[in-house]
């Protein structure tokens, strides 16, 4: 039998080879690194947790090189049992150099190495990180800085990466699973959930019902609950600086999932280069650092001291800072105030902003500033072809929290993968967020303009942020012919479907294309369940793209009764199991249908089928008729009343055992466990815990 992987390795391999000694200039210098990916205990927190590191590091070495030279980097897999890659994250490169598993590199199984050969035509602040499943929240990442051929173009002290990254002690696999849950608990750890009373002490009763009543789930300003924030691996990072040097500071958001905002204590930081690209400078208050850009920016040290930066998560859950000079720290800035959850103004100041005809600059002297695109103003112009056919395309960007489905235009990569292009035209896309989360887009192997009111200076980058219910607009010349992958940055994202191939062969009836099996949509199983004194609820299932299949239960665990009920009282206890399929059609809809085996007063089993549907006041409906033509409708409402107690109403009719009801008290002890307190209509009274795994 043929070995597939092996196979398109060699491929791969043969392709590899035969663009690089095309893309190679004889005369250029080779510069080489080796870099070894293995696993270590290293925790920046003190756990002991098991992360990867780049030649012993978290983050790897800073790798520089000059414009024009053939960086020749060997990158081995020292991990025992998974595969691994590199990307270049920002680097033009022949497309077999690219790093991304499958589609265009051969994934380094272990034990196996892979030569990347790049001949460098830019010159800037760029990073690399692994492409392979969720290694870059482990730790494989690293700054990679390209000196311009010429010669900088700002003089300077002392040149520095500073790469930002978040940190958790969880298994990336465990926060992926926890996320698909649409578990509530990183926002219980962070105290970012809303609440009724924090809705009350914040005077927003109003806006949390409107909100509601619009079924639009709570705002989620960042997904995952980090227990650190780094800078080049450490929460304090300290540059030892002369007195009075001016330093320039290559800044990297390596993070999973996290934004930054960045402050210096000596005032507005004075940018000059933007995702590797110079940028006439400009001093900005604060800079909002979407995930995978870089930035580069000048400080001044003090005469007396050292000057803190500090890089603030955007959801006020943690800062890393950067200490640049020597002794105590004279210049310290403040943070940005947190956001308000309730009044969403950060999301309202983003999709303004990207909206304007004209720079304002006051909108960016404002606590927490959107991203800084319309004060970026290109060297020269970046003005496109006006000869040149034009292709534009609206890619809306879709998702949420519940169901943790993100995607364009409501797929997933494992429904649609393709975004075609040809050679030699102009491609414009049209960003359209209809979510409320930022998300940073990244297109591999290309530049493009953001477009903004600077007209032909607008800024060149290889990401872009798209604000809450913002339209950006990027356009580019499709002058790299390949398959590229274009995908949001946050990591949890684009590995739930928020990624697309943009090809310039997707028109050609023999195109062919591989990608890593786990974009496809991997299974996820879990369990919630309460266990009390006088009875057990509880469902079992297992998720895959949009289907979910699992087992529910409602099982009596006293003999007291009916609790009132009204039918008189039984000594029987009520058993109820359903094995169940849903299909999720859309964020407010599913279907259901299964078989009930049911062992009550009056019950029996039968088969069913139904509707799940999300009602105004995000109210969770079910009707359901049986093979008998019994009818079932239900009606659940969960209140979150503080940042770790919640009340579920629950409400049920069924034609053939009339009306029952439950109300339910929990308090979240752990991720996994918490304290509940219950009536039913049917059970009675009786407390006990609740399990979710």
């Amino acid at each position: 039998m043929i070995d597939w992987r092996r196979a398109v390795a060699a491929s791969m391999l043969v392709a590899a080879t035969a663009s690089g000694a095309r893309g190679q200039d004889e005369g250029a210098r080779v510069v080489e690194y080796h870099l070894t990916i293995d696993e270590r205990d290293a925790s920046p927190t003190g756990s002991r947790t098991p992360a990867l590191t780049v030649n012993g590091g978290v983050p790897g070495p800073v790798l520089r090189f000059t414009e024009g030279d053939l960086a020749r980097i060997t990158v081995t897999n020292a991990l025992s049992d998974e595969d691994t890659s590199i990307h270049w994250h920002g680097l033009l490169v022949p497309p077999p150099m690219d790093g991304v598993p499958y589609l265009t590199t051969p994934p380094i199984e272990p034990g196996a190495s892979f030569v990347y050969e790049i001949p460098l035509r830019q010159s800037g602040t760029y990073w690399y990180h692994s492409h392979s499943g969720l290694q870059e929240q482990r730790g494989v990442y690293g700054a990679l800085v390209i000196e311009p051929r010429e010669g900088p173009l700002h003089e300077v002290d002392l040149d520095r990466a500073v790469v930002l990254s978040d940190w958790t002690d969880e298994s990336p696999e465990e926060v992926m699973r926890t996320l698909m849950r649409a578990s509530e608990w990183y926002g219980r750890e962070k105290g970012t959930n809303q609440t009724l009373l924090g809705a009350w002490r914040s005077g927003s009763w109003g806006r949390y019902w409107r909100r509601e009543r619009a079924r639009m789930p709570a705002m989620d300003v960042s997904d995952v609950a980090y227990d650190a924030f780094l800078a080049n691996g450490e929460e304090v990072h300290r540059i030892d600086a002369e007195p009075g040097a001016r330093v320039r500071l290559r800044f990297v958001n390596a993070g999973a999932s996290t934004y930054f905002y960045l402050t210096s204590g000596a005032g507005p930081l004075r940018i000059v280069a933007a995702d590797g690209i110079d940028v006439e400078p400009v001093e900005v208050p604060r800079l909002l650092m979407a995930i995978a850009e870089t930035y580069d920016a000048i400080v001044e040290v003090p005469a007396d001291g050292a000057v803190a930066i500090r890089a603030v998560a955007q959801d006020g859950s943690g800062a890393a800072e950067i200490v640049v000079g020597r002794g105590p720290v004279v210049a310290r800035p403040e943070d940005p105030p947190p956001p308000d959850l309730y009044r969403m103004d950060d999301s309202v100041t983003g999709a303004v902003d990207a909206a304007r005809a004209k720079v304002v600059p006051e909108a960016y002297a404002v606590p927490r500033p959107p991203a800084p695109y319309n004060l970026l103003r290109a060297t020269e112009s970046t003005a496109l072809p006006g000869d040149a056919p034009v292709r534009e395309l609206e890619m809306r960007l879709t998702g949420d929290m519940a169901t943790y489905r993100w995607g364009f235009d409501g797929k997933t990569f494992a429904e649609e993968q393709l975004v075609g292009i040809r050679e030699g035209e102009v491609v414009r896309i049209v960003f359209v967020n209809d979510t409320m989360m930022h998300h940073p887009i990244h297109l591999h192997g290309h530049f493009f303009r953001v477009v903004t009111p600077n007209g032909e200076r607008s800024p060149l980058k290889h990401t872009v942020d798209v604000a809450p219910m913002a339209r950006r607009v990027i356009e580019f010349v499709a002058d790299e012919p390949g398959d590229w992958l274009m995908h949001c940055h946050i990591l949890y994202h684009m590995d739930a479907g928020m990624t697309r191939v943009v090809s310039y062969s997707a028109h050609e009836p023999d195109h062919a294309f591989a990608v890593d099996p786990a974009l496809y949509g991997q299974v996820h199983t879990f369990l919630d369940a309460s266990l009390q004194t006088h009875m057990t609820m509880g469902s079992l299932r297992s998720m895959w793209r949009r289907e979910t299949f699992g087992v529910r239960w409602d099982v009596q665990l006293d003999d007291h009764g009916d609790g009132g009920h009204g039918h008189g009282g039984h000594d029987e206890r009520e058993r109820e199991v359903d094995l169940f399929w849903s299909h999720l059609f859309d964020a407010n809809l599913r279907s259901i249908a299964g078989y009930r085996f049911a062992d009550g007063d009056g019950t029996e089993d039968r088969a069913f089928a139904g509707l799940r549907y999300r009602l105004p006041f995000l109210v969770q409906s079910e009707t359901t008729v049986d093979d008998e033509g019994d009818l079932r409708v239900g009606l659940v409402k969960e209140l979150p009343l503080t940042r770790f107690v919640d009340l579920e109403l629950r409400a049920e009719y069924d034609t053939l055992t009339d009306f029952e009801s439950e109300v339910g008290l929990s308090y979240t002890l752990t991720k996994e466990l918490s304290a509940v307190v219950g009536w039913h209509s049917d059970h009675g009274f009786g407390v006990g815990i609740g399990l979710s795994f």
